[in-house]
């Protein structure tokens, strides 16, 4: 800025330039300086309120999948001795009434193989070829110069992949070969050498008519159980298709003794969880409400969000959620008829006593309203996919062909063609089953498949829909960053010509007061002049 003493001081005129220059600046920039605030407070209360309540919905949706995840709003089966056998549901299953009795005869288990002792992991075994035969074929295991030892024959037999695990058990006396298969009888291997082998080899054969070979420790074998008096035998104790929707595992075989399994339904639980819903869900209103308030009578400026779309958008899906339709397998389709009501200011309601005429008649459907479930119309089409892979919705599927012959299944989803993966179809990129993996296991033409979302999918998908990277809060998001930046750059504007303007009036005032100061000086000399022109003419 130009300055000099006499600009200072107003030594010319006698006015206090400084202070009117600066009234006169300030005059002018006041003004603009008061809007740029008011659009940063705006922009800035905006940018908190859509934050709030991003917040906020993400908060809801996230303790809603908690609640569900943690498993207390599901039936659960009950067993009377959890020391034979202990029984959870599967995700997604409606289990009805359970009532059943098993009893647990025998448990499934492995072939185990253990050698003769060697001195040491390192000592050869002879030369030659092994066969190896199990459930998936038959394996060669080569032993030459190269691989000749206990360690060399253990890492042969675990390179074929064979199902056959091969390890090395070192103790005191020496080092043994030990094998181990597949749990089931199914698994059950055999270990042959050509006949004639006097290698070495052949004290590693087992079965086959083979003698002085390895020793079964322990031989495969299928689990054993009734099931109501009807005898089932499974290839692991791990049993997920003896009760439909419950997996079963089994610790210990108590031939003669039953176990009795019943259900345990969450009654109490879905009840304050329907009143725990609603509570959130109010708050979450009460927070969009504040944030898209209209101007009042008092003269407020309203909420810092009303008229934005990406509220107005989550605020209608919100509204809907009473009456969506969250199950499809009969009962109760939607929270209002369970008693779940929406009041004239927007906010839920719950009417205790429907609520509990509802979860006495059909405790099933209730929870059903809760937990997603996944169905498909034909007991030869099994849904291989976990809960949430695929979106819900129903999903027909057609033109479908079971595996033979070594050629996979084939088949068409909403009328495009699946993936085939041996038994089983997977949804393509571009359907909109895309994570829906199925299994057939027999002759069917067409299914439909129906993925159920429960209330805690429904508000899941509201919150992906408004947080998508094309959605509304994102865009509102880039609007108020735009904002931000443009009232940045007014500033920076108006901070350039404030101080524009402000030397503008500095060079002006500057200018005047030499102007004024030469004037005086003039003034001076000619008083002086015609003081001296009087005195002369006395």
């Amino acid at each position: 800025m130009v300055s000099s003493i006499s600009y200072s001081l107003g030594i010319g005129s006698g006015i206090d330039t400084k202070a009117l220059i600066d009234g006169l600046a300030d005059a002018v920039r006041a003004p603009k300086e008061a809007q740029l605030a008011r659009r940063e407070a705006a922009n800035a209360a905006q940018v908190s309120a859509l934050a709030d309540a991003s917040g906020a919905i993400d908060s809801f949706a996230a303790a809603l999948s908690t609640l569900i995840a943690g498993g207390t709003l599901f039936s659960q089966p009950n067993v009377s001795d959890t020391s034979i056998l202990t029984a959870t549901a599967q995700p997604g299953a409606r289990l009805g009434d359970l009532s059943a009795v098993i009893e647990v005869g025998q448990l499934a288990r492995a072939q185990t193989l253990e050698s003769m002792s060697l001195a040491s992991a390192s000592d050869p075994v002879g030369q030659g070829d092994l066969t190896l035969t199990t459930s998936r074929g038959a394996f060669t295991v080569t032993i030459d110069a190269t691989n000749d030892s206990l360690d060399g024959l253990a890492k042969a037999i675990n390179d074929q992949n064979s199902g056959v695990t091969a390890s090395i058990v070192t103790q005191q006396g020496g080092a043994r070969l030990v094998l181990k298969g597949g749990t089931g009888e199914a698994e059950a291997f055999t270990l042959g050498v050509p006949a004639g082998t006097a290698t070495g080899l052949e004290r590693f054969a087992f079965g086959g008519g083979a003698t002085g070979g390895m020793t079964a420790a322990q031989t495969a074998q299928d689990a054993i159980v009734h099931l109501d008096g009807v005898e089932v035998k499974r290839s692991s104790n791990v049993i997920a298709d003896l009760i439909d929707g419950i997996q079963i595992d089994l610790k210990r075989a108590v031939p003669g003794t039953t176990v009795s399994l019943g259900i345990t339904r969450p009654s109490a639980a879905i009840e304050q969880a329907v009143n725990d819903f609603t509570a959130a869900y109010n708050e979450l209103h009460a927070i969009l409400a504040e944030a898209t308030a209209r101007p009042g009578a008092a003269g407020d400026d309203g909420g810092p969000l009303r008229g934005d779309l990406g509220i107005r958008e989550l605020q209608r899906q919100l509204a809907r959620l009473p009456s969506t339709v969250l199950s499809s397998q009969g009962g109760p389709a939607t929270l209002a008829e369970i008693g779940v009501a929406t009041n004239r200011d927007g906010t839920l309601s719950v009417n205790g006593a429907r609520l509990k005429e509802m979860l006495e008649a059909d405790p099933q459907g209730v929870e059903a309203l809760f937990n997603p479930g996944q169905y498909s119309s034909s007991p030869l089409v099994s849904i291989m996919s976990k809960m949430g892979k695929a979106k819900p919705g129903t999903y027909q599927l057609t033109e479908l062909v079971p595996a033979a012959g070594g050629v996979g299944a084939t088949g068409k989803v909403d009328g495009l063609a699946m993936i085939s993966s041996g038994t089983n179809l997977i949804a393509p990129v571009g359907s909109g089953a895309i994570g829906l993996v199925v299994k057939l296991s027999g002759s069917v033409s067409s299914a439909t498949i129906t993925i159920d979302s429960g209330i805690g999918g429904a508000l899941q998908a509201i919150r992906d829909a408004v947080r998508a990277s094309t959605g509304p809060f994102a865009s509102a998001q880039d609007r108020l960053a735009e904002e931000a930046e443009t009232i940045a750059e007014d500033r920076e504007t108006l901070e350039t010509r404030s101080e524009t303007y402000y030397n503008q009036l500095v060079s002006s005032f500057t200018a005047m007061e030499r102007r004024v100061s030469a004037f005086k000086a003039t003034q001076s000399y000619l008083e002086q002049q015609i003081k001296a022109w009087n005195a002369s003419g006395d």
